[in-house]
């Protein structure tokens, strides 16, 4: 099972816009919502615990130019993909958008799997970026500042470099189990020194610091030789 990607549509035309949300959602990857102003965008983002894994963007909308938008979210910090999608396909207007941040431009009329392509290629991108941002039951999770935020509880919680990297690891991962010798091959790169013991002691570690309820484990899951995220994870990073 893998996290469902919560996508934001951002079109005036309320035809296209249904028939994106539609196509999307049945892919059975993305949860969508939609929005046909950048004002209302603008609410959506700014909503409590709002998330959003991409951004497809109209230029034309009936209160804002859409690259003018797209530059805005990028002056306040908004760093997911956005991919443009628009009939405004002169030279001039890709370059337009792409200095103001988008990712990627498409013309419409486009077809539909070059468009989820498209989607799927810029959230691989994102994924292995410094900016990614994961939720991970009632955390957020930063991987590049080693960082998980508890919004309910207002609470910062510091990982080490090793935690980071087996969290994000077993994110990536999808609810699959993985094996010890997986992960100590993809955190400690090999180091023949590390054992299974050291990586144990990194996972206790790790779960004082994150699970609810110790002694009982509900996010970081011991199975068969390996670990996983509980599958509930990704169901409420769906929602």
């Amino acid at each position: 099972m893998s996290a469902l990607r919560r996508i934001l549509i951002v079109e005036d035309d309320a035809a296209l816009r249904a028939t994106l949300a539609e196509q999307l959602a049945l892919e059975g990857e993305f949860v969508v919502d939609e929005a046909e102003s950048a004002a209302e965008a603008e609410a959506k983002l700014a909503g409590a615990g709002a998330r959003y894994d991409a951004i497809l963007l109209d230029v034309g909308l009936p209160d804002a130019d859409g690259r003018d938008f797209c530059a805005k979210l990028r002056r306040e910090g908004q760093r997911m993909p956005v991919i443009m999608v628009t009939g405004a396909d002169a030279e001039q207007d890709v370059i337009y958008g792409l200095d103001a941040g988008a990712n990627d431009y498409i013309a419409k009329p486009f077809r539909l799997p070059e468009l989820l392509a498209r989607v799927r290629a810029q959230l691989r991108v994102y994924d292995n970026s410094e900016d990614a941002v994961f939720t991970i039951g009632p955390y957020t999770f930063h991987p590049s500042a080693k960082l998980l935020l508890e919004p309910a509880r207002n609470r910062k919680i510091r990982l080490t470099d090793k935690e980071s990297a087996i969290l994000k690891f077993l994110y990536r991962a999808g609810g699959k189990r993985v094996p010890r010798q997986v992960l100590l091959s993809e955190v400690w790169a090999y180091n023949s020194a590390v054992t299974t013991h050291t990586l144990e002691t990194h996972v206790y570690r790790l779960r004082q610091k994150i699970e609810p309820d110790l002694p009982r484990t509900r996010l970081i899951v011991t199975e068969n030789g390996g670990y996983s995220l509980d599958a509930s994870v990704f169901l409420a990073a769906g929602r």
